[in-house]
């Protein structure tokens, strides 16, 4: 990305530079989780972390590993801060969202540190666009303790079975009622909408089930306005750890 490297003039003074070949990539990630306007973003030596929360109930996280970047490089020991994710995903399909066959938009992302812009370097075709996003101060994010050594009940799906449920289950239910068992009806989903109660039961020797280790019977309910915004990484998932 020869452009690119000219249009910057001293990378030493970043705290963060990073580098991508197709950043459509990061911008289907971010889109699954992008149920907010703001987001937090956190970044180290193992990659960049964004975070999105609703009325500290429901957190959605995208890990970008480092190695996905074709260079990546953070010179403090973290980096953080919160930016307008509904800014960002603009200006990461300012070149379009649906390329010419064969079209690359390559990305390189610079940010300074505390009180400066997210920097944006786009090019596509030769042409380059610079974006610059004000940050703001991070806030506190919810940290979720799931400690392994506590954990009565685990299993794992493909996230296929989940996304056909979704579709099935009466939406008109304010909630969806979980229930997990070590005998039947093993792994159940509830709803109790306008047309009554609809279950959804799940063998635990079912194709879809790729792990199932049930202790003791656990029913809990969660409110599926929380829930919905899940839907969206569901789509790019592959499977589902509960």
């Amino acid at each position: 990305m020869p452009l690119l490297t000219q249009q910057i003039p001293d990378e030493n003074d970043y705290s963060l530079v990073a580098n991508l070949d197709n950043v459509r990539n990061l911008s289907t990630i971010l889109k699954a989780i992008h149920f907010r306007e703001h987001a937090t973003c956190f970044a180290t030596k193992n990659g960049i972390k964004v975070t999105v929360e609703n009325a500290k109930c429901v957190q959605a996280n995208a890990f970008i590993q480092a190695g996905i970047f074709q260079e990546f490089r953070v010179q403090e020991e973290s980096v953080t801060f919160r930016i307008n994710l509904t800014v960002l995903l603009d200006c990461l399909s300012i070149f379009g969202s649906n390329p010419m066959p064969g079209t690359l938009t390559a990305l390189r992302m610079c940010y300074q540190g505390y009180g400066y812009p997210l920097m944006l370097f786009l090019e596509e075709g030769g042409v380059v666009t610079v974006c610059k996003i004000n940050t703001q101060e991070p806030e506190e994010t919810l940290d979720f303790d799931f400690c392994s050594t506590n954990v009565i009940n685990k299993i794992i799906l493909q996230s296929e079975g989940l996304r056909e449920a979704f579709s099935e289950l009466d939406m008109t239910s304010e909630v969806l009622q979980i229930t997990m068992s070590p005998d039947k009806p093993y792994f159940r989903l509830s709803t109790f909408g306008n047309a009554g109660s609809s279950h959804l039961d799940y063998p635990k020797d079912s194709d879809l089930m790729e792990s199932f280790h049930c202790n003791q019977t656990q029913v809990n309910r969660y409110k599926i306005s929380l829930l919905k915004p899940s839907t969206k990484a569901l789509v790019l998932s592959c499977k589902l750890d509960m």
